[in-house]
């Protein structure tokens, strides 16, 4: 028997460390995609609701910033604990908001959401002031946290990638204004009530729900906030950026990819192919392709073609659709009936501009679908073939359970199709040529290259995208030094 659903729960704001609607008492339905019933109600915050959590926040800073960072370290781990003693509720909530598997949620985004919380408590410990000497002086530089934070996450991981975002400031030093996607809210509510029981002072951590046009529009444009850091679409990223310019505010966007695959023939040997196979699979539909690193594209060698491309659809049919609580599904309903909508119309207009389904290409029926979900927004795996690199499917984001197939000729020709879009966050290169690998790693346009692999992170090293896939780094140091301004103390020797 898979977990039981969620009933119907009431979120509220944490402004100031007590939990309070929206000032103006509006509310944001939330679905489970899965099914279609109403799992909860979130505050609708405004302009009114933001200005009482910067200035709770502006309050909270003087103290928290001169607090000993063992103490910070110490509230961040105590903040990892809580949300690990509870980790089959995060799970179950984390599934029932976004419809993804909740073998997914519990195996990979809630661990994940502890370690984040975890590493930047030890990383800030080993943050040390840096030395510098020359024969004429001697110069120290500190690392002064900012002030406010603004940490706006996306709702295709909610968990995995607020924490990826508070956990840095708040260990630099900074206090934080949290604003989860108000389409997944369920898992920032449920740690807001964690980091009242840690005991983070009030005003440390204020996490509000609303609508970007909304609330994120007034925190991002709010003068006391120092920083922004967000992840989602492009779109809204260039509008954040142009809201943050006035008032000069340091910014991190992690935006969209349309990111390549790129199978060389050596690894589609009888030999290669199946682990080649599964990698791809993988790297385009995890998470039903709703990652901003999945490979939605799919670069395959002409003379692997015949070999790869037929155990690649049979592949991807034996993806298990259906109820994401049952513990054996692959691939479970998208984020919303709205966002089914605008996948299914961009996989209409790729087979519209010529393209040839190889499978899936229309929403799942629901009679094939367990009872329980047979309301939810369920599309399959879908492979595409047969479009030149500059049509539109090859050149803009779907964000779905969708990718598309392009031979490529040459190594050249594999780099040039791969390049070739406005987008650079990731890409994959599957050879078993080492000094390949390298050589194409090294001119690929993006922030990560993964080798014969995946996803495969290490934290301590950034990451992000070019162009119109970002602009900064997050991870590592690059997140402690992005929420810390570096002042230089400088003494002339012999004075």
């Amino acid at each position: 028997m898979p977990p039981t659903s969620l009933p119907a729960r009431v979120i509220a704001n944490l402004i100031d460390g007590r939990f309070t609607p929206a000032r103006g008492g509006a509310t944001i339905s939330v679905y489970d995609p899965a099914t279609g019933a109403l799992i909860a109600t979130a505050p609708d915050s405004t302009a009114s609701d933001i200005d009482a959590a910067v200035e709770s926040a502006t309050n909270a800073f003087p103290a928290w910033r001169t607090l000993p960072a063992s103490a910070r370290a110490l509230k961040l781990r105590l903040l990892a604990d809580l949300v690990e003693r509870d980790i089959d509720a995060f799970a179950l909530a984390e599934s029932s908001d976004t419809g993804k598997p909740i073998a997914l949620a519990r195996t990979i985004d809630i661990p994940r959401a502890i370690a984040n919380l975890r590493f930047f408590a030890d990383a800030i410990l080993e943050d040390g002031a840096e030395a510098f000497e020359n024969a004429q002086s001697s110069s120290i530089i500190h690392h002064r946290a900012l002030g406010v934070a603004a940490c706006i996450s996306p709702w295709n991981l909610p968990l995995y990638l607020f924490t990826w975002k508070i956990a840095p400031a708040l260990a630099t030093g900074c206090t934080v204004v949290g604003k989860p996607s108000e389409v997944t809210p369920l898992t920032a509510w449920m740690l807001a009530e964690r980091t009242v029981e840690a005991g983070f002072p009030p005003g440390v951590i204020n996490i509000l729900h609303g609508r970007g046009p909304l609330a994120g529009a007034a925190l991002v444009s709010h003068p006391r906030v120092a920083c922004i850091t967000f992840t989602g679409g492009t779109a809204t990223g260039e509008s954040i950026a142009r809201a943050a310019a006035p008032t000069f505010k340091r910014t991190a966007l992690e935006l969209g990819g349309k990111n390549p695959a790129i199978v060389f023939a050596d690894a589609a040997t009888p030999a290669q192919l199946q682990a080649t196979v599964d990698g791809v699979v993988r790297a385009a539909f995890t998470n039903q392709g709703q990652v901003c690193h999945c490979a939605s594209r799919i670069l395959v060698a002409r003379e692997a073609w015949d070999a790869f491309v037929p155990a690649l659809v049979e592949r991807t049919l034996r993806l298990r659709v259906g109820d994401p609580l049952e513990p054996t599904t692959d691939i479970g309903a998208l984020v919303s009936g709205q966002h089914l909508l605008k996948v299914a119309a961009a996989v209409d207009g790729a087979v519209r501009d010529g393209g040839r389904l190889l499978c899936g290409g229309a929403r799942s029926d629901a009679s094939t679908l367990p009872e329980r979900v047979r309301s939810g927004a369920f599309y399959p795996p879908t492979l595409i073939e047969g479009l030149p690199p500059a049509a539109r499917a090859n050149q803009e984001e779907i964000f779905g359970p969708v990718a598309t197939l392009i031979p490529f000729e040459s190594e050249a020709d594999a780099i040039g199709i791969a390049n070739g879009t406005r987008f650079g966050l990731s890409a994959t290169v599957w050879t078993s040529d080492e000094t390949r690998a390298a050589r194409v790693a090294s001119v690929l346009d993006c922030g990560t290259v993964w080798i014969n692999s995946w996803m495969v992170r290490d934290l301590r090293v950034p990451i992000g995208g070019m162009h119109a896939s970002g602009l900064g780094r997050e991870g590592g140091r690059e997140a402690l030094r992005f929420f810390a301004e570096p002042v230089v103390v400088v003494r002339a020797k012999g004075k």
